[in-house]
């Protein structure tokens, strides 16, 4: 014989939620500041698998090409070598190892357009001018630090390797603090192009030509007509600038010396980075 089932019981109502002006949330309650905003960037800069890939293949370069070049520097004549100069060995690791900061500095925002996570980004955060600045710090401070930890390592070991005379103390920061600097800067520009492109190739694309096209064109100038011309895509072009971080000598003329390179990228990238922010905050998502 069968039990028979019990009897429905109603569900029991909640009591209603307390509510007023005299009411405060368990739970607390602020505004967003900037620091939540670096603090979300910095999550997804370290935990994308294109962040690995790009700065791996950076440091591979740096050192690797750094201590083949000083390998082979010491294998020879170096008996007239300055110390100054066994620092310039690490350029040619540097600039193509600015090739993979561009790449990261325009994936760090046109990844989120090809995805569409750039609407989810500024939902979570209503203030655009936040969310740039946020990605550009967080970017910067990486890539600088990154790049002087490892300059001042392939320069100590390339003085090492080819011995000589120590370089001195103002060669020693250009050739670290600067050159962080510098692809720092240049990393960001990618930032603002990628920003203002909003395509992941075609962005990279363009800081590609910015970098290399203009020594690529002087190089093939014959025309005297076009001397002058020539002269300064020789001169301001990327790479001749990074060498000049390097070393003063290797600029003649009116070219930029010293620490000019610098505040010239600094400038540009001011500008660039002016120009995406204003279309980030005037253009849909």
């Amino acid at each position: 014989m069968s039990t028979p089932p019990p009897p429905y019981a109603a569900p029991q109502q909640q009591p209603p939620l307390p509510s007023g002006p005299g009411y405060a949330s368990p739970i607390p309650i602020r505004r967003a500041h900037l620091g939540d905003a670096l603090a979300s960037e910095w999550t997804k800069i370290r935990s994308v698998r294109s962040t690995m890939w790009t700065l791996g293949v950076m440091l591979v370069l740096m050192i690797g090409i750094g201590l083949a070049s000083a390998a082979v520097v010491a294998s020879a004549d170096t008996s007239s070598m300055e110390g100054n100069e066994v620092l310039g060995l690490g350029f040619f690791g540097v600039l193509l190892g600015t090739i993979c900061v561009i790449t990261l500095g325009v994936l760090t925002i046109a990844s989120e357009y090809g995805t569409g996570m750039i609407r989810t980004t500024m939902t979570a955060c209503s203030s655009r001018s936040r969310v740039l600045a946020a990605k550009a710090i967080v970017f910067f401070a990486l890539v600088f630090g990154l790049t002087t930890v490892v300059a001042a390592l392939v320069g100590a070991l390339q003085v090492g390797i080819v011995g000589g005379e120590s370089p001195d103390g103002g060669m020693w920061f250009k050739s670290t603090v600067g050159v962080g600097l510098f692809v720092g800067l240049l990393g960001l520009l990618g930032l603002a192009v990628g920003t203002l492109v909003r395509h992941s190739a075609g962005a990279i694309t363009i800081m590609i030509g910015v970098v290399l096209l203009p020594l690529v064109l002087a190089m093939f100038m014959f025309a005297q007509s076009l001397a002058k011309l020539q002269e300064f895509l020789l001169q301001y072009s990327i790479p001749s600038q990074l060498a000049v971080i390097y070393d003063n000598s290797v600029t003649a003329g009116s070219g930029p010396t010293g620490w000019d390179p610098l505040w010239i990228m600094i400038a540009v990238t001011a500008v660039a980075l002016g120009g995406a922010f204003y279309s980030l905050n005037n253009r849909d998502v």
